[in-house]
This record gives C-alpha cells, sequence and structure tokens, in this order.
C-alpha cells in the first residue's frame, strides 16, 4: 500500500492527449490510485496519445493502472457506476456534450457518489457560445492572445513552442480538484470544478492583459526583449547567444561597467528605465558589440560574480545535462517492461518531508483489467461476462 500523500485517494482517468492527463500526472505522482479507462481494443499508433512504446505516452500517462471500459455499451456504463461509487475523484476532458451523451455528466455521478468531484477540462469552457467548438492548444494560444506577443515585430503571430494552454489546464484542473477535497472535508459533498484551456490562457496572459485592462494599451510583439524593461535580451557571444536581464538603473550600471564600457550607464539615452525602453534597439546593438568579443562562460562567470542576471541558451540535451537540473532532479528513472531503464520528466515540487516514491511505467491498454475490477467488487464470473459482451 503507497504511503504517499495522496494515496487515500481514488481517480478515474477519463482523459486523453495532454491537457486532461496533465492534470492526472499530479495526482498519479503522489501516490494516489489512478485507473485510466480506456475503450477496448487497439489504438493505432498514429493516434494522439497512441502507443505506449512512444516517449510521450510514457511521460503523460505514468504512475497509472489501465482498464477498458466501454462507457456506450449499458453494462459498460453500470461497470463505471460501480467504480464512480468508490471514488473519489472523475477526470475528463470530452468536448462538453459528450458526458451528457454517455450519462456521466455531474449530477448522473453525484446520484450515486454524493462525494464525488468531476474535473473536466474543454477547449473554451462548458458553456457560453464556443462550448461545442473543437479546441486545441494553438488555436487556445491564438485566442487568448499569446500568439499576438509572441514573436518578433513584424513577422506575424508565433505558437509558443510547447503544448501550453494544454498544460497550464491541465495544472488548473489539478489545483481546482485540490480545492474541492480540500472542501469536501468540510461539507462532506463533491463538486463539478471545470477549467478550459482558452481560460488558462488568459491567465498566463497575466501583466500583457493587465497593460490592456488597466491602460487600454494593446501590447505587441517584442521578440527576444522583455515587452517593458531594457536592456533584457538576447546577445551574441563569440561562440553562440547568452540572455541579459538588466533591468533596473543600478543594475544596468553594473552591466556596463563589467562590459568595459561604463560610459553606457551615463550616456542621456540611456539614464532612465523610460529612455532605455525608448532607445532600445540602439542600446542593443552597443550590448552586443561588447558581449560578441568573447565567449558565452566568459560573461555569465563575470555577471554572476556582479549579480547581472544572465545565462547560457540551451537545447533539450544541454538543458538536462545542465548540473543544476541534474541536482534538481527533474530526470525520473522507471523500469519499463519492455523497453528496460528509461527516464521521464520528473516533478517541478519539492517537499521537505514528503518524498516522491517510484515512478512505474505507463500501461498497456487494459493491463490491469482483472486486478482493478476485482478491487472493485467484481466476480471472476462477473468480468468475464462483461469481456464475452465487449463491455470492458
Amino acid at each position: 500500500m503507497s504511503t504517499l500523500p495522496l494515496s487515500r485517494f481514488t481517480v478515474l482517468d477519463l482523459t486523453r492527449v495532454r491537457s486532461g492527463p496533465a492534470a492526472v500526472r499530479q495526482f498519479a505522482d503522489w501516490g494516489a490510485n489512478v485507473i485510466k479507462i480506456e475503450e477496448p481494443g487497439d489504438m493505432p499508433d498514429d493516434k494522439p496519445g497512441g502507443s505506449a512504446q512512444f516517449a510521450d505516452y510514457q511521460n503523460t500517462h505514468r504512475n497509472k493502472r489501465s482498464i477498458t471500459l466501454n462507457l456506450k455499451h449499458p453494462k459498460g456504463r453500470a461497470a463505471f457506476m460501480e467504480l464512480v461509487k468508490k471514488a473519489d475523484v472523475v477526470v475528463e476532458n470530452y468536448r462538453p456534450n459528450v458526458k451528457f451523451k454517455l450519462g456521466i455528466d455531474y449530477e448522473s455521478l453525484r446520484e450515486v457518489n454524493p462525494r464525488i468531484i468531476l474535473s473536466s477540462v474543454s477547449g473554451f469552457g462548458q458553456d457560453g457560445p464556443y462550448k461545442d467548438r473543437p479546441g486545441l492548444d494553438q488555436i487556445a494560444q491564438g485566442l487568448g492572445g499569446v500568439m499576438s506577443v509572441t514573436g518578433e515585430p513584424g513577422r506575424g503571430p508565433m505558437r509558443a513552442g510547447i503544448p501550453i494552454a494544454d498544460l497550464t489546464s491541465g495544472l488548473f484542473c489539478a489545483i481546482g480538484t485540490m480545492v474541492a477535497l480540500l472542501e469536501r472535508e468540510v461539507s462532506g459533498q463533491g463538486q463539478w470544478v471545470q477549467t478550459s484551456l482558452l481560460q488558462a490562457q488568459v491567465w498566463m496572459m497575466d501583466f500583457q492583459i493587465m497593460r490592456w485592462l488597466m491602460n487600454k494599451e494593446i501590447p505587441g510583439q517584442s521578440g527576444n526583449d522583455h515587452p517593458t524593461s531594457s536592456p533584457t535580451g538576447v546577445y551574441p557571444t563569440s561562440d553562440g547567444f547568452m540572455n541579459i536581464a538588466a533591468m533596473g538603473t543600478e543594475m544596468f550600471v553594473r552591466l556596463a561597467q563589467v562590459l568595459g564600457a561604463p560610459e553606457m550607464a551615463t550616456d542621456p539615452r540611456y539614464t532612465t528605465l523610460q529612455l532605455r525602453a525608448t532607445n532600445r534597439p540602439a542600446l542593443n546593438a552597443e550590448i552586443g558589440e561588447c558581449t560578441k568579443k568573447n565567449t558565452t562562460a566568459y560573461w555569465i562567470d563575470l555577471l554572476n560574480k556582479e549579480g547581472v542576471p544572465c545565462g547560457s541558451i540551451k537545447n533539450v540535451q544541454q538543458t538536462m545535462e545542465d548540473p543544476q537540473v541534474q541536482h534538481l532532479g527533474m530526470a525520473k528513472h522507471l523500469t519499463h517492461p519492455k523497453l528496460g531503464d528509461i527516464s521521464v520528466v520528473g516533478q517541478a515540487v519539492i517537499l521537505s518531508r514528503t518524498k516522491l516514491g517510484e515512478f512505474t511505467a505507463a500501461p498497456d491498454r487494459g493491463e490491469h483489467n482483472d486486478q482493478v475490477y476485482a478491487e472493485f467488487g467484481f466476480s471472476p464470473e462477473q468480468i468475464a461476462e462483461l469481456r464475452t459482451e465487449g463491455a470492458i
């Protein structure tokens, strides 16, 4: 029996692709009894969330057990409701109307378990004018404003290089579910937790959105430069590029001194934050002329000694080989029965007393059918009958 902090919770995972699984992963990693529910039959490797041999699938669905269940089959839905009776959370990221067609909406679930929490991630919300639209990460990035502030000026909108809408909506779903579980300790009642890719993107726009809400200012693209502060950007070195973020006047003075160009700090074009932002192109050019005279490592060493924020720009291999990333344990090792020893992305949270347990590989479809259904009270004969009738 797991002694991890969430081991007392059972989560029924109906999610697919990424947003919902990102939510469920938080529960699985911290020890919840997560049961991944999949349709019977094989899934082609080219479908989203397909073969368990793919690296992405291993990362997304680690620490779960898998059963098959046909929710469109009357006996399959009945079996699902038996699981719901003993579960704490159901997580789904169908289009909003699907759960109602299947008869597994919140009101239907609470009839069999008033303590159940239904957690839903959708593209644009469970109601409203866009509720029936298909929602994908890049679509939400566009509608949420992210693409309008990403990339270089004049080159058109640019998506973020990661599925930021999927991942953040998954995290918000997990947070909302945790809040609902805490509230249930007081009320004894479950509830319906809702979030969407669109809501997550609007929230993530943060100060860029506030520029509009407070000042009616519409921010544009600023490439690698900070939208409002200078000098903060990417600068050439003799062997590549580096980030420098000298945001305040005191920091700018230190930067000028380290670069061997103290006159920059007294140049009337750069003496205030506003002037440095206004004259950003000229300032960036002057800094670049200095930084390209030596290596990235040389400048990082000098600037860090003076407390000026800076850093190299790495690819994914270099990132995972970085000593600080390794120290933080961001690669988590596990053993897959077919692939052998593999690594997945670790958790981004460290607790002082509670440690993560050993990770388990993403399961094959239906791998735990007999085990899980038996735990929920199904007899071997009942399991066999469900399998024969195509309900599992």
